[in-house]
């Protein structure tokens, strides 16, 4: 294939950078969290580098397998291999050197449960994630695992081993993704249907179930944020904000499930945004100081 000067952008775009970069926050915010002393520069460095690699492997991955369906949605059809900027072999081979480079580095730099975690995360992430998107409602639940495992994987970086504190950060991710991915799904569900995916927004033609899971997982979220505050781990201005956040969190889900129209959508989605890196810096701020 004949390059050009967007070349390079558009590998770049293959590991949806966005994503990764979301995936290096939670994953900073888990080694943080987990860290009893000094921080060394280069473990945390090495930590973030092949969370970084390993994920943009799965974005590499996820994109080769859906290119057809890619090809068929509005928002994605631009996208480098469906667009055909970039050859699937091509993608391949740097999702391969990536994805291995990562397993090594966190295998030999960090420690081999971090390592571990990478790899579940790449195989569910490609093996089970994406296949369910063109067989299920449930995938939304499904991808929400392996999306969940960088504040998990930061925590073990730095831990050492997985603990109950750990697994409550993996959850507070695991749940915030759910009304998050619903806000997504709805504002693009025509284009879903166009690729005929079964995401739930499809499926459910009248919203109920949607709207059903918006509140479900936004109500379990709030009182999970402020589990670390109740043992300790963070102060008072981490659980005033945490309440604040996941309030405005769920009303903003109760809109949406009230009203079912795009804009509370688009609303829910942005605040979705904000909460995250705020909610991080809180409790950062709060276990560091």
């Amino acid at each position: 294939m004949k390059k050009n000067p967007s070349h390079t952008r558009d590998l770049i775009q293959l590991m949806k950078p966005r994503i990764c970069v979301l995936a290096l926050l939670m994953a900073t915010l888990g080694y943080m969290m987990g860290m009893s002393g000094p921080v060394s520069g280069w473990h945390f460095f090495f930590a973030l580098l092949g969370t970084g690699l390993v994920g943009a492997a799965s974005c590499i991955f996820n994109q080769i397998a859906e290119k057809e369906v890619d090809g068929l949605m509005l928002r994605t059809q631009n996208r480098p291999i469906p667009a055909g900027r970039v050859d699937s072999k091509e993608a391949l081979k740097l999702g391969i050197v990536m994805g291995g480079l990562g397993q090594i580095v966190l295998l030999i730099a960090v420690n081999s449960i971090t390592a571990i975690l990478g790899a579940v995360t790449l195989l569910t992430y490609v093996g089970v994630y994406t296949p369910s998107k063109k067989a299920t409602p449930m995938s939304t639940l499904i991808g929400a695992v392996p999306g969940a495992m960088p504040p998990l994987m930061g925590w073990t970086a730095s831990y050492g081993s997985i603990s109950i504190e750990g697994i409550v950060l993996f959850m507070i991710l695991f749940l915030w993704q759910i009304p998050h991915f619903l806000a997504i799904a709805w504002l693009y569900k025509e284009d879903y249907a166009r690729a005929s995916l079964p995401i739930l927004s499809v499926v459910d033609s009248n919203g109920s179930a949607t709207a059903k899971q918006v509140i479900l997982y936004s109500t379990a979220l709030l009182p999970l944020t402020l589990v670390p505050s109740v043992w300790g781990i963070t102060g008072v201005m981490y659980l005033w904000g945490a309440l604040f956040l996941g309030l405005c969190y769920l009303v903003c889900g109760i809109l949406l499930s009230y009203y079912k129209t795009r804009a509370y959508a688009r609303l829910l989605f942005i605040v979705s945004i904000l909460y995250l890196p705020i909610l991080g810096v809180l409790m950062v701020w709060d276990r560091i100081t």
